[in-house]
């Protein structure tokens, strides 16, 4: 018998009798049974830090693959690890049943700190401005039906450059408003995880009214984690008429940049 969903939800997921249940909080925008992307995201990176073997590893991509709708309903992850003496991959799926709707490869760096000299090429101090704290339009893509979400209700955002009523770059902070686990604290990678997946809604260049663009997969680099409750993302969306799209967005936190987050879009008109 299959477990019932949360029904006053807290947090996006919980661990039941060993699978993960999500909550209403993980349904995306467009259809109330599959999860928003970003959902899906926290929960792998979760999976994949849990298994870390100390706190001098920390993961730093995540290649996310959406394979089938993922749906509100209760799942169950399994793992497979390939260790190293500086990096480990591992391979993380979400299976419902015996069916896998995701899986992402990851890659763990052990740290070792050390002070970077001054004038390093590469290395920027720019900022994404204005800051969260100046911020207030939320970011409401025209055509996305509202409701119980994990993007309307899991996640504050805020609107830092472009316009979201129209088509074009955009730039947005964002920052969780619930836990991703229940009982467990939400880890800086998990944070990127769940709204890096955001990137194409904030950036759009075709109406939602009339073209869906939905995303196929996210793959999520960082150099350093994320400070703070806050991240923040300029992105782009580029489409073509053959039916795919990419989004690049560059990912800070409000003392500067931290990573890059890369989208496939599968584009379609609607019918």
């Amino acid at each position: 018998m299959s477990t019932p969903l949360l029904a006053e939800p807290s947090a996006v997921f919980s661990m039941h009798d060993g699978a993960w249940l999500p909550s209403a909080l993980s349904r995306g925008p467009w259809d109330e049974r599959a999860q928003h992307g970003g959902a899906a995201g926290a929960l792998l990176a979760h999976v994949a830090e849990s298994e870390l073997p100390d706190h001098s590893w920390t993961l730093s991509r995540m290649s996310m693959e959406l394979v089938k709708p993922v749906p509100v309903a209760p799942l169950h992850s399994r793992t497979a690890l390939h260790p190293g003496r500086s990096t480990m991959r591992m391979t993380v799926d979400l299976l419902s049943g015996e069916v896998l709707v995701a899986r992402a490869h990851m890659l763990a760096v052990r740290g070792q700190g050390f002070t970077l000299p001054d004038g390093v090429p590469g290395w920027s101090p720019d900022r994404l401005l204005p800051g969260p704290a100046s911020c207030s339009e939320p970011a409401v893509i025209p055509g996305m039906p509202h409701g119980t979400s994990f993007y309307y209700n899991a996640v504050e955002h805020r609107m830092a450059g472009g316009n979201i009523a129209r088509p074009g770059p955009g730039a947005a902070w964002f920052r969780l408003r619930v836990p991703i686990i229940d009982g467990a604290t939400t880890t800086p990678f998990m944070l990127a995880a769940a709204v890096a997946d955001s990137g194409s809604g904030i950036s759009w260049v075709l109406p939602p009214e009339t073209y869906l663009f939905a995303n196929a997969d996210l793959s999520l680099h960082l150099h350093r984690a994320p400070a703070g409750e806050w991240l923040g993302m300029e992105s782009e969306s580029q489409v073509d008429g053959g039916g795919a799209g990419t989004t690049l967005s560059r990912l800070y936190d409000v003392d500067g940049p931290v990573g890059v987050a890369v989208q496939t879009l599968v584009v379609r008109e609607r019918r």
